[in-house]
């Protein structure tokens, strides 16, 4: 079934459900004015339920604790949790890695809805969730992540904010203000948010932050600092809800405006190119002198910098009873405009263009007889275009649309079972393409299903099996060009010469398939809680990037598809040792290999660690020690990386009792380790932040 032939349907319903979320919700009426209504959780989960009773791997960050841990990029706030890293790529950009898997295999959402920035093309591109505006972080692993795209195999990183208010204010109005300073990188940021009522239903909200970094100190290099790690960033956003009794609808704006260095990025590699198969930086003259410069005379010019711009408009409305059969509606829409310029001595070199919209409505059903669960659609229009020095993959409209029904089934008191589904097709078509690169047009059938015992009170089993089939990125499929932010050569899985690599390493495309086993022991509740997984992501026709060449730091590559698989586990116990103390022992771990030999790049490397948490009075206090082995399970060409000891601590203090303002002080890398990461593009040539000390100070009303 071609994509044409389910858009208008689906069309259909989205208007029909939005029409109906804005109807009703207007309709209803809340007969006392300052009522608090009863809080719909917004949440990653299929149904309204406590995340740990689902066939899940959660992992949440909210409250007091997600603004102490914030950092400038999302990939860095979300480090610590298990399981999760971050590909950072100095202090601008860092996407999460989740068991080995980062964008375009891990989505990230802004309350259930996709971003569309240009994070998922590459490293160096800032994923666009501002941490200080942030409510609310949860990572979802597991058959749950049908509901959001086939191809996040890795996990779904749902970011929740209040830029469209879904309840009423307590008192009419509320916000907070948070400051931040920080040493590292003589870091100084700000940002507030509050919310009031307007009219018995209307809502307003307004939100803004600021932030500027200059370059991070670390060890490891010869200078103090790392050149080209500053960043700044401003936020800003304005929306506004009409609440009822039942549900609401809303709208909201936001402003994004940022600019950051690209550490790494080297010039001396701009005339390489592929001749098939190998990799040339030399003259063409028989005989004549390599004009590669190995004297890296740009080495001491200014750092490119990106200046990132999006414009954004969300529609959210949610609906209680909304007619027989239906505990809720949801409803998701968003427009972005989002633009990057990389600039070289302060002028444009490339221009990155991504324009789109999304739209999306669940249907939460009442129980039929002992099952209840979510059914939807989703639909997503984008035009992406790369201009310039750098422009090494043609302007590309991308259309997706999914089906999807993730069901949650009550056997008994002790057996849950978790049934879900999602059929997806997309299209890429290159438009007006010199190279004449052929249309993609394909659909994908993703299948799940998990058991839950609850074997003895408060302890329970999950088994989880999940078949997955992703469909390439258009950044998979049409890359021609040289990536200096990667040092890299690209070349696309569409056959050479259309893109390049040379004929013996043409293939016909197949279906990336992941059979994942997920095994998952919990203890929710007690003094002692802990949470066990272990996993195995059996995948067929993986893709990645092969490296078929290399000069000196510079590879061709070619996106190629073989068997792979990954296996890992992630464990985290906790022990109250009082009610003001408690222990907590964490660790990670994922192994990822070619099935014909081999290791994947850029694997993170095995973490375990322990945390005390303590509070007397009005003063709180965490310290968190964790160990980071050495990486040597490397793919060819790649460099073993040393493993580190980081110590970090956290002191809070509540300056008017329980609900008053909050002071914290956090120093990070306590030990000055030099610390490379693995997981990132410039692993052994830019390292992260030395020792460190943050200052902040919250204040709620």
């Amino acid at each position: 079934m071609q994509i044409e032939k389910t858009l208008a349907v689906s069309i259909r319903l989205i208007l029909a459900s939005s029409l109906a979320t804005a109807t009703l919700a207007a309709q209803a009426q809340d007969s006392t004015q300052n009522r608090v209504l009863e809080t719909v959780r917004v949440s990653a989960s299929a149904v309204d339920e406590d995340p740990t009773d689902l066939a899940a791997s959660y992992g949440i960050l909210q409250g007091q604790s997600l603004f102490e841990r914030s950092q400038s990029t999302l990939g860095d706030t979300l480090n610590s949790l298990p399981g999760v890293n971050s590909d950072t790529f100095g202090g601008g950009a860092s996407r999460p890695v989740i068991r080995g898997q980062t964008a375009p295999r891990v989505a990230v959402l802004s309350d259930s809805a996709v971003l569309l920035d240009a994070s998922d093309i590459s490293p160096d591109h800032a994923v666009t969730a501002e941490p200080l505006l942030i409510e609310r972080i949860e990572v979802l692993r597991g058959p749950a992540t049908l509901l959001y795209g086939s191809g996040a195999i890795g996990g779904v990183v749902n970011v929740l904010d209040k830029k469209i208010p879904d309840s009423l204010p307590d008192d009419r109005l509320d916000g907070s203000l948070g400051l931040r300073g920080s040493s590292v990188a003589k870091e100084k940021a700000g940002a507030f948010e509050i919310t009031a009522q307007a009219t018995d239903h209307l809502v307003l909200h307004a939100e803004a932050m600021m932030r500027e970094a200059d370059d991070y100190r670390a060890r490891g290099l010869d200078e103090s600092r790392v050149h080209g790690t500053f960043s700044e960033s401003e936020n800003a956003s304005l929306g506004m809800s009409w609440v009822g009794d039942r549900g609401f609808i809303g709208l909201a704006y936001s402003y994004r405006d940022d600019g950051y260095g690209i550490p790494g990025h080297s010039h001396e590699y701009e005339g390489c190119h592929p001749h098939g198969s190998a990799l040339h930086c030399g003259s063409h003259d028989a005989g004549g002198e390599d004009d590669h410069d190995h004297d890296h005379e740009h080495e001491h010019e200014a750092v490119p910098e990106i200046s990132l711009l999006s414009k954004r408009v969300d529609l959210r409305g949610e609906l209680t009873e909304p007619f027989a059969g239906i505990e809720r509606i949801r409803l998701r829409a968003s427009h972005t405009d989002y633009r990057h310029y990389e600039l070289e001595q302060r002028e444009i070199a490339t221009t990155f263009l991504n324009e789109g919209y999304e739209a999306r409505v669940e249907l939460q059903h009442r129980e039929i007889g002992a099952v209840r669960g979510v059914v939807g659609v989703q639909y997503t229009d984008t035009d992406f275009s790369a201009l310039g020095a750098e422009a090494f993959m043609p302007e590309v409209q991308s259309r997706s649309i999914g089906l999807f029904a993730v069901e949650h089934v009550e056997l008994s008191e002790r057996w849950h079972l978790e049934l879900g589904g999602r059929q997806e097709w997309q299209k890429h078509s290159p438009i007006n393409d010199t190279r004449g690169r052929p249309e993609f047009d394909d659909s994908a059938t993703s299948l799940s299903a998990a058991a839950i015992w609850e074997f003895v009170p408060d302890y329970s089993f999950t088994l989880a099996l999940t078949r997955s089939e992703r469909l390439p990125h258009a950044q998979e499929l049409y890359a021609r060009g040289i990536h200096l932010a990667t040092n890299t050569y690209e070349c696309g899985l569409v056959p050479h010469p259309l893109t390049c690599g040379g004929a013996e390493n043409n293939a016909e495309l197949q279906t990336e398939t992941s059979n994942n086993i997920e095994l998952t022991l919990k203890k929710n509740v007690g003094d002692m809680t802990f949470a066990v997984g272990v996993f195995r992501n059996d995948i067929d026709d993986y893709i990645y990037a092969r490296t078929l060449d290399q000069f000196e730091d510079f590879r061709l590559i070619k996106y190629t598809q073989d068997d792979a698989e990954f296996t890992g586990l992630e464990a985290e116990a906790t022990y109250r040792v009082s009610e003001s103390l408690s222990a907590t022992v964490f660790g990670d771990y994922v192994r990822a290999e070619l099935k014909d030999g081999g290791n994947l790049p850029r694997i993170p490397a095995a973490r375990y660690g322990t945390r005390l948490n303590a509070k007397l009075l009005a003063i709180a206090g965490e310290l968190e020690y964790y160990r980071v082995n050495e990486q040597d399970d490397i793919a060819d060409l790649e460099a073993v990386t040393p493993g580190y000891d980081m110590l970090n601590l956290t002191l809070s203090f509540d300056v008017l009792g329980e609900n008053g303002p909050v002071m914290y002080v956090r120093g990070t890398n306590l030990l000055d380790e030099v610390v490379w990461n693995h997981a990132s593009y410039l692993a052994r040539v830019v390292p992260l932040p030395g020792r460190g000390v943050t200052a902040g100070l919250r204040v709620s009303f």
